[in-house]
């Protein structure tokens, strides 16, 4: 995933506003301003890092004159003890830096690691780990980028990537079969439906009108064995709902084409990276 500066940009200025406000109280006042320093940023734990470049924006941003040494780059494993890069900076810049680099580097580098674990876990079966629109707020882009950076693919970026129906929506408008028919007459050529399903009969109704993708929400591993059968390969099969890494490989070994799973994105634990000052 490719992204443009100003996108980057725009998250870390939000951040630092938000960080900053308008003086660092203990920084400016005790740091001069044309003091220099070096700092390291070291893996107190073991996993897969992403978003070094990013965290390192921070610092740029504050000081054009920042340079860095990247030792570790994104996707790449890490171990505690490790030393992923050194930033040389105004003194004030790495201070007022350090909390906004750290938070981009330890929360994209935790997807990552987590995402790198699932994806392991169902190597060898025919499923691939996907993530949801269950995403911080303005964070989504810098998100699901690090899913793909551990491994993983992405699911709908947006309400608009594809036509998705769930529980919700047929609560709201009635039949997957009326449903879909009606979208038909509406949508794109380019725009692919998906149904979320919860029984064995609402897969079969989603399939009698070529839905391109059928969601299996929260069902057990015996009728998704049963629904990859029906199925056929006639749609794209995704399993979602209640999967942790304790299950995950035995949902995989299902057959099923996709594992979307929100905390990737939504409860994932920071990975533990320090900033140290080389003295």
């Amino acid at each position: 995933m490719t992204f443009m500066q100003f996108q980057i940009d725009d998250i870390i200025k939000n951040a630092l506003a938000e960080d900053i406000n308008y003086i660092d109280a203990a920084t400016d006042n005790l740091i001069a301003e044309d003091k220099t320093d070096t700092a390291k940023y070291v893996a107190k734990a073991e996993g897969t890092l992403c978003g070094i470049e990013i965290a390192l924006r921070v610092f740029t941003l504050l000081d054009p004159t920042a340079s860095f040494k990247i030792y570790i780059r994104d996707g790449e494993k890490v171990k505690k003890g490790d030393v992923i890069a050194e930033i040389t900076a105004h003194t004030r810049a790495l201070l007022k830096g350090e909390r906004t680099a750290l938070n981009i580097l330890q929360h994209l580098s935790g997807i990552a690691t987590t995402t790198n674990r699932c994806a392991e876990l169902v190597s060898g079966t025919n499923a691939s780990i996907a993530d949801t629109r269950k995403t911080l707020p303005g964070l989504r882009a810098l998100q699901k980028y690090a899913v793909t950076v551990g491994g993983g693919k992405n699911h709908r970026f947006n309400l608009s990537d594809c036509a998705m129906l769930k529980d919700t929506h047929l609560d709201a408008y009635g039949s997957i079969t009326g449903a879909v028919n009606a979208l038909r007459k509406k949508l794109g050529h380019t725009v692919k439906i998906e149904v979320e399903v919860e029984t064995l009969d609402a897969l079969k109704e989603a399939l009698s009108v070529g839905c391109d993708i059928i969601m299996l929400d929260n069902m057990n591993c015996e009728l998704m064995t049963e629904a990859v059968k029906i199925t056929d390969g006639k749609a794209l099969l995704e399993a979602s709902g209640n999967v942790t890494e304790e299950n995950i490989a035995q949902i995989a070994r299902t057959g099923v084409d996709i594992i979307s799973i929100g905390a990737l994105t939504h409860s994932v634990k920071a990975f533990d990276i320090s900033m140290k000052m080389v003295k």
